[in-house]
């Protein structure tokens, strides 16, 4: 079976057809597990989750096409943080449906993802040895403590009290 992404630098109808069914599945697992868990209305997810997903796909498009040597994750961050800017007129809108998906069930999903990802390259990984098992682990615990660390200092400036 071949893979629905392939990572190409081209994007063509069909790699375009793949990100939306990929990401239309996505959305309706993490809208389900929105509803069982947390008890938002599908629809609202439905309408969250296809907000993330254009600017997912569109940040993905940028960064095949435009000339700099720039992550899709930097596009998708910029244009959610403008869409949510306060007195965009998308402001609003994008703020209320996207907050009726909750970080978990989206993570539920993906780890999912992953993990059957993992599945299929399992000889690859095991190929890597215990010095990537090392590495991952410090790459996770450090992400973790450098945005708690973040999360604290920028609590402390706006006046939150330190525990």
């Amino acid at each position: 079976m071949p893979d629905l992404i392939d990572g190409s630098e081209n994007v063509t109808v069909h790699g375009i057809f793949n990100w939306i069914l990929l990401l239309a599945i996505f959305s309706i697992i993490t809208a389900i597990g929105n509803y069982l868990g947390y008890k938002h209305p599908m629809t609202d997810s439905l309408v969250g989750m296809g907000i993330l997903s254009l600017i997912t796909l569109v940040g993905v498009w940028l960064e095949r096409y435009l000339p700099f040597n720039v992550s899709s994750i930097l596009y998708i961050s910029i244009m959610g943080i403008i869409l949510a800017f306060p007195g965009m007129p998308t402001s609003e809108f994008v703020l209320y449906y996207v907050s009726k998906v909750e970080l978990l069930a989206i993570v539920t999903v993906f780890l999912a993802y992953v993990g059957i990802g993992m599945g299929k390259s399992w000889d690859e990984f095991k190929a890597l040895g215990w010095r990537a098992i090392v590495i991952t682990i410090l790459v996770i615990a450090a992400t973790y403590y450098g945005a708690a660390i973040v999360a604290h200092i920028v609590l402390v400036l706006t006046g939150v009290p330190a525990v």
